[in-house]
């Protein structure tokens, strides 16, 4: 029986990006057949983890000091799967190397030095990688303009959606909402994830509020704080601060439509997660996001507030002119995406590079 190693300790930031593609790919892995091998877990809670998946997998606790080179894991695995290109923990020994890539955003955001440290370690991965996951065709073509990749398999693999069952108990309501029609968003409050924009184009809206999700502790959050302010739309833009997936279920469920204006997005779940519940979807006509949201949802080109509120108007009117044939689209896009295909997916490759 051989062995393969999901290197996944960001499971313990459940709700962060990672942490959901952590937890989502290895609940489908744990309803796909697996012959000829056994998957070891590596997490911090590793009690949780037993308590919900049991025998099906084998656990390796996750201790901090395993990303320091003298301490690093040195069982020798047949197969170790990195599963995000920022990790720090690396095996011991030269083992065959598995590396998901969601995104190489890094050539570009902070410092030069900082850019310079991660190209370094990202270089580093792709020496030693013997195959890698892509999880758009985008997050392809980026790695490969940014970085001399070498000549070993390749695959691209979509992430599924997080959200299947959409029930929500009859009467629930989160602690903060809005009594008019809303625009939803969530994400982290960063440059990248463009939230100013939208502030700025409820200025040409007056028909509606915003309610943003997400984790609102930086300094992108306090500039998008102070222009609330500026413009007076304390009653009208809402923070809600990270949310969990039954809160976010119910924005999804009631907002009018998802708005998304992202500068750069390897894969880009949440627009997915809004056409599960047939919500139009407004997003950024770039990177992986026009791949993701097809040909049916609407695209901003650039962020000009009042060109963005005229894409938004038009697009509702689209909408609701056909909003049978439109909340069908979405459906059923959504669901295309299933975290049962990608775990099957990932098998397949791991068959392959176990020779199996």
């Amino acid at each position: 029986m051989k062995k393969v190693f999901l290197e996944s300790h960001n499971l313990k930031n459940k709700y962060s990006g990672f942490g959901q593609f952590n937890y989502h790919l290895i609940k489908a892995l744990a309803k796909t057949p697996l012959k000829g091998f056994k998957i070891t877990l590596h997490a911090k809670n590793v009690k949780e983890l037993k308590a919900e998946f049991g025998s099906t997998f084998k656990y390796k606790k996750y201790r901090s000091i395993t990303r320091h080179k003298p301490f690093r894991i040195k069982k020798k695995y047949n197969l170790w799967h990195c599963l995000n290109q920022n990790i720090k923990v690396e095996p011991f020994f030269n083992i065959p190397y598995l590396l998901t890539v969601h995104d190489v955003h890094f050539v570009e955001e902070g410092s030069s030095l900082l850019q310079a440290k991660l190209k370094a370690k990202f270089n580093e991965k792709l020496k030693r990688a013997n195959g890698i996951v892509y999880i758009s065709e985008f997050a392809k073509k980026d790695t490969h303009h940014h970085f001399n990749v070498p000549n070993i398999p390749e695959y691209v693999i979509y992430n599924g959606n997080t959200i299947t069952d959409i029930s929500i108990p009859e009467g629930y309501k989160p602690e903060i909402t809005s009594e008019r029609p809303f625009l939803f968003s969530i994400g982290d409050f960063s440059e990248r994830k463009n939230f100013i924009t939208l502030v700025e184009m409820l200025q040409f809206l007056p028909e509606y509020n915003l309610i943003l999700s997400g984790n609102n502790t930086s300094i992108y959050a306090d500039k998008l704080t102070a222009l609330v302010k500026e413009y007076g739309f304390e009653n009208r833009v809402f923070q809600t601060g990270k949310i969990e997936d039954l809160q976010k279920q119910y924005y999804l469920q009631h907002c009018d439509a998802f708005v998304f204006p992202s500068l750069r997005e390897g894969f880009g779940i949440p627009p997915i997660e809004a056409m599960r519940f047939g919500k139009p979807v407004f997003i950024s006509n770039n990177t992986s996001l026009p791949e993701i949201g097809g040909e049916h949802s609407f695209y901003w080109d650039h962020y000009d507030p009042q060109y963005m509120a005229e894409t938004l108007q038009l697009g509702m009117a689209r909408f609701h002119n056909a909003q049978e044939f439109y909340e069908n689209w979405y459906v059923n896009r959504a669901k295309s995406f299933s975290w049962e295909t990608t775990a099957q997916q990932y098998v397949e490759v791991y068959k392959k590079l176990l020779n199996l």
